[in-house]
């Protein structure tokens, strides 16, 4: 359904840091950087899911919106979905939910849910179906 989606960030590189690390299990890499301005400026970094490919989460400066924002990221398995959640802990990130099935979603949700640096709720989830 979606090509890409973009949050604003009250600190790129913090942000950087935190997706590309808590997110390598699932193969988070920078793809793509843009300069908004002259060298040193803040950039918006596009970053995709390794091996290639367009970027399709961005992060651009500005400030961090005041509700919550929620994203899930496909994990391609349930050990993807706990690799993210032990980089959460080394990395020193929030962890919202530990990894577990969510029933109340479908008997097959396992999940980890987590807060990044400007305070939204973003997620590894593998789907189990049958």
């Amino acid at each position: 359904m979606f090509d890409h989606v973009g949050f604003p960030c009250g600190d790129v590189e913090t942000s950087v840091a935190f997706y590309t690390a808590v997110f390598a299990p699932l193969g988070f890499e920078v793809g793509l950087r843009i300069p908004t301005g002259p060298p040193g400026a803040p950039e918006v970094v596009g970053l995709r899911s390794g091996g290639g490919g367009h970027a399709d989460f961005w992060l651009a400066p500005g400030h961090g919106v005041e509700q919550e924002l929620h994203v899930a990221f496909a994990a391609p398995d349930r050990a993807a979905v706990d690799a993210v959640h032990e980089a959460a802990l080394a990395h020193g990130a929030e962890v919202l939910h530990a990894p577990r099935i969510f029933p109340e979603y479908h008997p097959g949700y396992y999940a980890v849910f987590l807060r990044d640096p400007d305070g939204h709720n973003v997620e590894a989830v593998h789907h189990t179906f049958g």
